[in-house]
């Protein structure tokens, strides 16, 4: 027989009906003999009753912590109610009681609030998984990905499929190989991303295509980031950067508001890469709060400072409140400032009409006064050139809100960064390597020729709230300019032919202007479920060490495996 309902259903309009439950034993409760036990199930919890009379007494006695059971019995009101819970009014007397499956003590406590450790949570992954919270993060994952889904197909988009198993194309992270068995000292690579595969969907006709992608690098990883994850790849013949920022706006408006019931206005705001950078120091700039960078080379300019003497720029940053500074709190954000690449961190504090911090000896009254600092401001100054002033500043920003709690609570704010260069140079290797990927376009191929370190990219990232949640650029279209652009990057011939050789052909096929953009699904799990973890919205993660605790992987294989990859291990 099926179940009647599941543990979520049941209030007070149900007293008297007889109803059939299955679930997991939440926990049981014996109270002057009255046995109570919390059935549980993927949507909620009902109370169970079992009086020392009934027949099934002997039963429930046996019962412990996740038996998996199922109940037959009549809803009655509870004496003691529950109101912090839908079902907190009735309880189900049990007339029929039976034990489909006992389970050993976990060891982990399944619920909301565990003081498991997360080496722990993640062996016993399926246990952590029946915890209501984790279960949320995944049902909010499923509905994201069909609100997406639905938006897209909604716009005429095909949901196509690309290989797992590629080409190893090395530029940028490492490539996971996967050695042939048939090709003996070949091998496969996984993807890191769908590029050229939906590039050739564009050249094939399709115009319109999104995949819910696997994706995978061999990178250390971040809280935020797992050697396998997932993107929804979107792509799209005939289009500029305006279209492409319209459909995600539009994807990422709706997905709020049936996932979220929260209203998301667009157009969203667009900011360039290098007005980020000067003013929040990062490319992903949280707009959930103000405390911006400001230029003080000027201002600093014929003051007889060691600190500053000899440094191409000085930046800052007021934090307001900020009474609880000191010299001890000052040291510890040095230490952070340092780690970012910042050279030095200097201060000045203004309290109760007096300024004191590590550089008013050398500020007369006028100079102090001019910095116009309000009660209980604190200017940070850091030294250096623009990029490593940039990221310091940027990272002492982020940690000063964290530290001093500047980020409201459920606000989503969004900004599109554009105008990104196109080129990063690498002193050590003498040679220039894509920004995004070696098929973003220029915005003029003719300043890629001519200067390639002033050349700007057709390529454009989406930010919410601090991470990036997804990038894209419009592609590379003409074999000419993808010839420059390999020739920029040091590729010989022979390079391209070997990596990119399939690619190359289909470019001299009329290949139509085409662009795109890959979300990351994992992220915008994370953030609007408000987890700062990205594990909690992945199913079966790998820790910050890339490896997976339940499955014990990687691993040792056996020698037979290796002896038919014709594979040697190195010890």
């Amino acid at each position: 027989m099926k179940y009647t309902h599941h543990n979520h259903e049941l209030n007070k309009n149900h007293i008297g009906i007889e109803v059939y439950l299955k679930g997991w034993v939440a926990k049981t409760r014996n109270l002057g003999g009255l046995l109570f036990i919390d059935l549980r199930d993927r949507f909620g919890m009902t109370q169970l009753v079992v009086k020392p009379e009934n027949k099934n007494y002997e039963t429930a006695l046996k019962i412990r912590n996740e038996f998996v059971i199922e109940a037959k019995g009549i809803v009655i009101e509870r004496e003691n109610k529950n109101l912090n819970m839908p079902t907190g009014e009735i309880e189900v007397d049990v007339f029929d009681l039976v034990i489909l499956n006992t389970s050993d003590n976990p060891p982990l406590i399944i619920a909301n609030d565990t003081d498991a450790l997360e080496d722990t949570r993640l062996k016993y992954r399926y246990l952590d998984l029946r915890r209501p919270v984790m279960q949320n993060f995944l049902i909010k994952r499923h509905e994201i990905v069909q609100s997406i889904r639905q938006t897209l197909v909604d716009e005429g988009f095909y949901e196509l499929e690309t290989p797992i198993l590629g080409k190893s194309t090395p530029e940028g992270a490492r490539d996971y190989l996967v050695p042939s068995r048939l090709y003996p000292g070949s091998f496969y690579a996984l993807p890191q991303s769908p590029q050229i595969y939906k590039q050739l969907f564009m050249i094939a006709g399709f115009e319109k295509y999104f995949q819910v992608a696997r994706c995978f690098r061999d990178e250390d990883l971040r809280s935020d980031r797992q050697p396998e994850f997932t993107q929804i790849d979107i792509e799209s013949s005939f289009v500029e950067e305006e279209d492409v920022r319209e459909i995600i706006e539009k994807i990422m408006v709706n997905t709020f508001k049936k996932v979220l019931n929260e209203e998301v206005k667009a157009p969203f705001e667009i900011m360039t890469y290098h007005k980020a950078m000067e003013l929040y120091g990062t490319d992903k700039p949280d707009l959930r709060y103000e405390m911006l960078l400001k230029d003080y080379t000027e201002f600093f300019k014929g003051i007889d400072i060691p600190l500053f003497n000899d440094e191409p720029m000085v930046k800052g940053l007021i934090l307001e409140h900020g009474e609880s500074i000191s010299r001890k709190k000052v040291d510890q954000l040095t230490e952070h400032v340092k780690k970012n690449h910042g050279k030095a961190l200097a201060f000045v504090k203004y309290s109760k009409g007096s300024y004191t911090g590590s550089i008013i000896k050398y500020l007369n009254e006028e100079q102090l006064q001019s910095l116009n600092l309000g009660e209980d401001h604190v200017l940070f100054l850091v030294p250096g050139s623009f990029d490593d002033v940039s990221s310091s500043l940027g990272a002492l920003r982020i940690e000063l809100a964290n530290q001093f709690n500047l980020i409201p609570k459920d606000v989503y704010k969004f900004i599109w960064i554009n105008e990104w260069p196109l080129l990063e140079y690498d002193e050590e290797e003498k040679r220039f390597y894509a920004k995004h990927h070696p098929f973003t376009a220029p915005v003029n191929a003719l300043v890629l020729k001519n200067n390639p370190h002033q050349a700007m990219a057709k390529a454009y990232d989406i930010v919410l709230n601090g991470y990036e949640i997804g990038g894209g650029s419009i592609r590379i279209h003409n074999q000419d300019v993808q010839r420059l652009m390999f020739d920029t990057l040091g590729l010989t011939k022979e390079d391209v032919q070997h990596r990119f050789g399939f690619f190359v052909d289909a470019l001299k096929y009329g290949t139509p202007p085409h662009g795109g953009l890959a979300l990351g699904l994992d992220r915008i799990v994370m953030l609007m479920t408000n987890t700062t973890n990205i594990k909690d919205v992945i199913a079966f993660p790998k820790t910050q060490s890339a490896k997976d605790m339940m499955m014990q992987s990687p691993s040792d294989v056996d020698q037979k495996q290796l002896d038919e990859l014709e594979l040697k291990v190195g010890k």
